[in-house]
């Protein structure tokens, strides 16, 4: 599936968080929004479940696939894979700094040797018949980043990238948890915007620190992308919800009871087919975030996960007995 390019709102690939369950609740509330896979590496794609690992449902779509991986050959073969499957895009994680990552010489610690980053974009173009991006931080450890980024994104356009998701932090490969990776590097929205000015003919987003559709706003007047991350997780109805109005479009729903109701059979399905219910509604619990009855909603289905669709049931309940 090719990719409408007039998309600004993507919501970022997140280990263990962004999964198909996920991406359906999520693509239920925006048409528009750019959706990523979890992180899945080049060698697990070719010597695991390649059906477990990159199926989806087509009502997902526009949904990217994040690879993660540091060998040219690999990243080639599994970007070969994936093109069975009808990406949107693929993309290559160039920004995580967790320490798993790190182990497998990938993620952001690929930041320190650019030309290795450009040959596995080159190589993953090569085999890609949709758009290749990658998701990057400004630098990494003692890195300037006002030296090192622009260098970097210049490698890569020669390489042939068109398309690059910057994380406005620094990422510190020892010393920080991911978690901390998150909060406590400054964010420096500057430098990245200044980077569109530098490269106006590259597609560029920017991501880190979003936590609304207004800051998005702001930062589309200089980027081509805004990313979301934890903010969409958390508070799903006031992002995705409202997401389709930078389109100019109306929501799906006026409504996030009406997200729950349309959800139900979802569920439903899910759980005759063996599947057990806290997969789909632990991805949910923030749905009446700021809202009347979200305790409840959230106490039931956290304390009911092993339950069936009774539970999902009674928590809807919760809702609607303190907006009646």
């Amino acid at each position: 599936m090719q990719l409408d390019q007039s998309h600004t709102l993507s919501i970022a690939p997140m280990m263990d968080w962004t999964d198909r369950q996920c991406r359906g609740f999520h693509r239920l509330m925006s048409r528009r929004a750019l959706l990523y896979t979890e992180m899945v590496t080049a060698p697990a794609i070719l010597h695991g479940d390649r059906a477990r690992l990159l199926d989806y449902d087509a009502a997902e779509h526009p949904v990217a696939l994040q690879l993660g991986g540091s060998d040219p050959a690999e990243l080639y073969q599994a970007t070969r894979i994936a093109a069975d499957w009808g990406y949107a895009q693929i993309n290559l994680n160039v920004g995580c700094p967790s320490d798993r990552v790190q182990s497998g010489c990938f993620g952001a610690v690929l930041m320190k040797d650019p030309g290795l980053v450009a040959d596995c974009v080159a190589a993953m173009i090569e085999a890609s018949p949709v758009e290749v991006t990658v998701k990057c931080r400004i630098g990494v450890d003692d890195q300037d980043p006002a030296q090192v980024l622009p260098a970097f994104i210049d490698r890569l356009r020669q390489a042939g990238l068109r398309q690059l998701t910057i994380h406005a932090r620094k990422a510190w490969l020892q010393g920080l948890s991911p978690r901390e990776n998150r909060e406590i590097p400054p964010l420096d929205y500057p430098l990245v915007h200044a980077m569109k000015a530098a490269f106006p003919d590259m597609r560029l987003g920017i991501n880190g620190g979003i936590a609304s559709l207004e800051q998005a706003r702001d930062h589309l007047a200089h980027m081509d992308e805004a990313m979301i991350g934890r903010a969409a997780y958390h508070q799903p109805w006031q992002i995705l919800g409202q997401a389709d109005r930078l389109w100019d479009q109306a929501p799906p729903f006026d409504d996030p009871r009406d997200v729950a109701r349309a959800m139900r059979p979802r569920i439903l399905a899910h759980l005759r087919a063996g599947g057990r219910l806290h997969q789909i509604t632990r991805h949910m619990l923030g749905l009446f975030h700021g809202q009347p009855g979200a305790r409840g909603w959230k106490r039931v289905l956290s304390e009911g996960s092993g339950g069936g669709i009774e539970v999902y049931d009674a928590a809807l309940d919760q809702v609607a007995r303190i907006a009646a």
